[in-house]
């Protein structure tokens, strides 16, 4: 539980445990994992990357921001990232596809909004774009561009 309601006092759920915890998180990434893996403009970046193991990261990585107590176990994002060049319309395709698999997963809009703005907090970390080139705005919830 994360929180007490103002109104209630009573505990209210994180995200994460709103999404079923680890097993409800788990087709949600293995779903992500494979529209990223198979898509043309990015899917070549994890050629090399074992499946397992690029799914197992991911998760580890959704459920700390979304509030599981799970641990994070691969690298810092901009010592993962920084030797592959990543430009602001690769990490803005990548938020594509994350809202996509969200929506066809029928995540709910609050946490759909939080997930993509911890991503896009992360841009300065992942690409070697600066802070105004090809910038993202947040892919609009109703929409999946």
């Amino acid at each position: 539980m994360t929180g007490a309601d103002l109104k209630t006092g009573a505990l209210t759920p994180s995200p994460f445990e709103r999404l079923g915890g680890v097993d409800g998180l788990r087709p949600i990434i293995d779903d992500f994992v494979d529209r990223v893996r198979s898509d043309l403009m990015i899917g070549f970046f994890f050629r090399t990357v074992p499946t397992a193991r690029l799914k197992q990261r991911e998760l580890e990585f959704a459920a700390r921001h979304l509030g599981g107590k799970v641990e994070y176990t691969g690298r810092a994002m901009n010592e993962a990232h920084g030797p592959h060049k990543i430009m602001g319309g690769q990490f803005n395709r990548r938020l594509t596809l994350l809202k996509q698999t969200l929506l066809a997963h029928a995540v709910p809009e609050d946490i759909i909004q939080s997930w993509l703005i911890h991503n896009e907090s992360l841009r300065s970390q992942v690409t070697v774009d600066g802070p105004f080139a090809c910038n993202g705005e947040l892919p609009e919830l109703g929409s999946n561009k």
